[in-house]
């Protein structure tokens, strides 16, 4: 059998979890064993932390399939799939690890499953390095759609840094194939709104001066557009544990998505909250893409699974976009090539993924 697993170095570019979710997820798909060495070999506590762990259990669990070396700390794994089926799978981080991660890692695998799926993710909702549910919702959902499937979402609870303690439930059905996407025309931004949110001990006013601190920071760059960022107190039998936080989505003629978020912690200005995820939504909006960076390396693992050619318009190439491009080409027959787009305004900085997909077939359908 090791004759025909393919070798996985985690600890190359970006050198993080994703390299884990992405070749996981496609050894699920492809049937294909797969070694990760030098897993998080370059971060400051190397090998598999709980979030990583309860992804590749859950993945392991969808497809009946075979792990080795799954332990916290472990910085090596063997993993033998078997068949992916449907049903309803748990995993549980029990720790503030991003329940967004552990979607990221089963999607995939169960649009190509047998039966329809329901997961239940457990952990944080709102946590630091990773996408809030909010924008998973707001943002990924409507644009992942377009490659024509559907998921249902449920908030049940939300979980914050340090214990987590929330939960998610995901439904999807499903598909034959996955059609190619082309997300390339912007248009011009025609509505800005999102949520500032408290959760806990914490004062209403403190997602109110999120609110304000984030409008104000827009407005000296865009005048003439009514933004509606909504302060909300979450209700206390829907979150576990205190945190705050703040997502601004940006809404364009063509059904463009962009956003920019940030999260309270103790000692932070709450005006500062506000004010991060202004510019980061701002910094979107200026390099010209049709997407934002926290979406441009999401996106890879569907279109190299589509049957066709889809092409994103996207701001600079992120690390974890050419991490999850390399790996991505490493496992399928997918081909990717990067250009700069040919802009008429040069100050922009532009670029097309262009995805010639694999045309996975959903054996089961």
């Amino acid at each position: 059998m090791d004759g025909d697993r393919v070798e996985i170095d985690g600890g190359i570019m970006e050198g993080g979890g994703q390299i884990l979710r992405v070749s996981t997820a496609l050894g699920c798909l492809l049937a294909q064993p797969l070694r990760v060495r030098r897993i998080r070999a370059g971060r400051s506590q190397p090998g598999l932390r709980p979030q990583h762990l309860s992804g590749l259990e859950m993945i392991r669990d969808l497809c009946e399939g075979k792990l080795e070396g799954g332990e916290i700390g472990s910085t090596e794994i063997t993993f033998t799939p078997g068949k992916i089926k449907g049903g309803t799978h748990i995993a549980d981080t029990k720790t503030a690890g991003s329940v967004c991660l552990l979607l990221q890692v089963a999607m995939p695998c169960v649009l190509f499953a047998a039966s329809p799926s329901e997961l239940h993710l457990k952990g944080g909702t709102n946590a630091e390095m990773a996408p809030q549910i909010d924008y998973t919702i707001m943002v990924f959902k409507p644009i992942v759609e377009k490659f024509n499937f559907t998921f249902n979402c449920d908030i049940r609870k939300r979980g914050y840094y340090p214990q987590g303690g929330g939960e998610v439930v995901v439904q999807m059905s499903p598909v034959k194939e996955l059609s190619p996407i082309n997300i390339t025309d912007r248009g011009t931004v025609t509505k800005i709104y999102g949520r500032a949110f408290v959760a806990g001990a914490l004062p209403i006013k403190l997602a109110k001066d999120m609110s304000a601190a984030a409008v104000r920071c827009i407005r000296k760059e865009i005048r003439d557009l009514y933004i509606n960022i909504q302060p909300v107190r979450e209700p206390d039998d829907q979150a576990f544990g205190t945190g705050s936080g703040i997502i601004i989505v940006a809404e364009t003629s063509t059904g463009c998505l962009l956003a920019g978020s940030s999260l309270g912690k103790r000692g932070k200005n709450s005006d500062k909250v506000g004010i991060e995820a202004a510019e980061m939504l701002l910094r979107n909006l200026k390099h010209g893409g049709a997407v934002d960076d926290s979406l441009q390396d999401q996106l890879i693992i569907f279109m190299a699974l589509a049957k066709g050619v889809s092409r994103v318009k996207s701001g600079p190439i992120t690390l974890h976009t050419q991490t999850a491009i390399h790996f991505t080409e490493q496992l399928t027959k997918a081909k990717f090539t990067v250009t700069k787009s040919e802009e008429e305004d040069p100050s922009r900085d532009t670029y097309i993924i262009e995805c010639q997909g694999m045309g996975m077939i959903n054996p089961n359908m």
